[in-house]
């Protein structure tokens, strides 16, 4: 028997919030840098301050997730700047209770279940197709947003038949 597998990275577009943080953290470097060099000397520890928090700050909107589906597990990971992975989840889809597109009718009750805690891993483009995954982790049970290409939801299907959807 051969191994399933499936790998799949979205770029996560950015949002007017980010655009506006990256703005927001540019200006203020620029201001105190001059008040630091015409008004006040002591703005150069604000520019260097805000410059340190850009360096951590700025990379995090530049974000990227990798879908990665072996045999029953799908790990995701976010890949920021290009640069720097760590691993956001992984899942035994045998603990999968349904998947299928967020505007499916077989997600209404998902969907209007607001205790339930989302974990968004799509690009965050309304105009392309996110599905919606239902799954046990830990102690509580999670909807996880996901934006699979065909392949990707091929093997997801084979390798739970009854769970997954594509109405």
């Amino acid at each position: 028997m051969t191994d399933m597998y499936s790998e799949l990275l979205i770029k996560k577009e950015p949002t007017g919030k980010d655009q506006a943080l990256k703005v927001l953290i540019i200006a203020l470097i620029v201001l105190t840098a001059a008040a630091g060099l015409f008004i006040i000397p002591l703005a150069w520890v604000l520019t260097i301050a805000l410059g340190v928090a850009a360096y951590f700050i700025l990379p995090l909107l530049d974000l990227e997730y990798e879908y990665v589906f072996v045999n029953g597990e799908l790990d995701i990971d976010r890949i920021a700047s290009k640069a720097k992975r760590k691993r956001m989840k992984s899942f035994d889809l045998a603990k999968m209770e349904i998947m299928a597109p967020m505007n499916s009718h077989r997600m209404d009750y998902q969907n209007h279940n607001t205790n339930m805690k989302v974990l968004d891993f799509s690009s965050g483009n309304p105009q392309h197709k996110i599905f919606a995954m239902i799954i046990a982790d830990d102690n509580s049970v999670c909807k996880v947003l996901l934006e699979p290409d065909r392949e990707l939801i091929d093997n997801i299907a084979r390798s739970c038949p009854r769970k997954v959807f594509l109405d």
